[in-house]
């Protein structure tokens, strides 16, 4: 396929490589990002020379989040039909990160930098996530709203996670290790050579040996009704667009995106306003 805001390659063998090419507006989402990420990846999944993906941003972070500076984050024609209505928007945005868990072959994030909001989202759609120890990870968006995935509680724990909701801080990426979001975390210049080294180790397993063994790690995470608690966040994040906070943040957006931000983060003395960061 012809792709033109992420680029593909297979730096070693049996490795296919995902990156997301936008570091002009700091990778963040849009509808033709999101599409052609979950194209990419199913290509590579019936790709019989492919054993394991990689996913990870271009330029200085992973994802900032969903792009609010341009078109409205739902514009233009998703991969997959989502039922219309109310709810839409993060019917698709759950629907994409969750089908990753239903692909036959693991998926690897590689995190430097910001791993935001939607850039979060879709780092918990991946199997093994690996990250810089300075990254910083984090939903700052719940400080005028609800996630469209609410995985806090079950990447981050109980405590963590309520913490990451009701304050929108972020994580280290040696913190993101500690409460499980991520898997390992590594000196910032290595990790792009440490996840090619731990991603060319996962390809050494037989691809129908791997295939199976991933499926059990999600099979008990869906017995314990992970998919389930994602599905029922959704009507909880549509609720959230129509509370007074919401609103008065969306209409901020619409005077000005970087003063928008820049009021909704002035009080917590992080996250410096970047017009592309949600």
């Amino acid at each position: 396929m012809t792709y033109s805001v992420i680029l593909v390659d297979d730096p070693a063998p049996m490795v296919r490589r995902i990156t997301l090419n936008r570091p002009e507006k700091r990778n963040a989402l849009n509808t033709p990002l999101r599409r052609e990420i979950v194209l990419a990846l199913r290509d590579a999944d019936r790709d019989p020379e492919v054993r394991v993906s990689i996913i990870r941003g271009a330029g200085k972070c992973f994802s900032a989040g969903y792009d609010l500076g341009g078109d409205p984050p739902d514009a233009g024609d998703p991969a997959d039909w989502f039922t219309a209505g109310e709810g839409q928007f993060q019917r698709q945005v759950t629907g994409y990160w969750a089908s990753i868990w239903d692909l036959a072959k693991p998926v690897v994030a590689q995190v430097h930098s910001y791993c935001l909001a939607g850039g979060s989202e879709l780092a918990t759609g991946c199997d093994v996530v690996y990250v810089a120890e300075d990254a910083q990870i984090g939903y700052p968006a719940v400080r005028f709203g609800t996630p469209d995935m609410q995985y806090h509680a079950w990447m981050c724990g109980m405590r963590k996670g309520m913490e990451m909701m009701l304050t929108g801080d972020s994580l280290t990426g040696i913190e993101a290790v500690e409460c499980g979001f991520a898997t390992r975390a590594f000196p910032a210049d290595e990790l792009e050579a440490r996840t090619l080294e731990m991603a060319s180790r996962i390809a050494q397993i037989p691809s129908d040996i791997a295939q199976i063994n991933k499926r059990t790690v999600h099979q008990a995470m869906e017995i314990m009704g992970f998919r389930e608690a994602i599905k029922a966040g959704i009507p909880l994040c549509t609720q959230a667009t129509r509370t007074a906070t919401f609103q008065a943040f969306m209409a901020d957006r619409a005077q000005s995106l970087t003063q928008a931000f820049q009021k909704r983060d002035e009080r917590f003395g992080d996250y410096r306003t970047v017009e592309e960061r949600a």
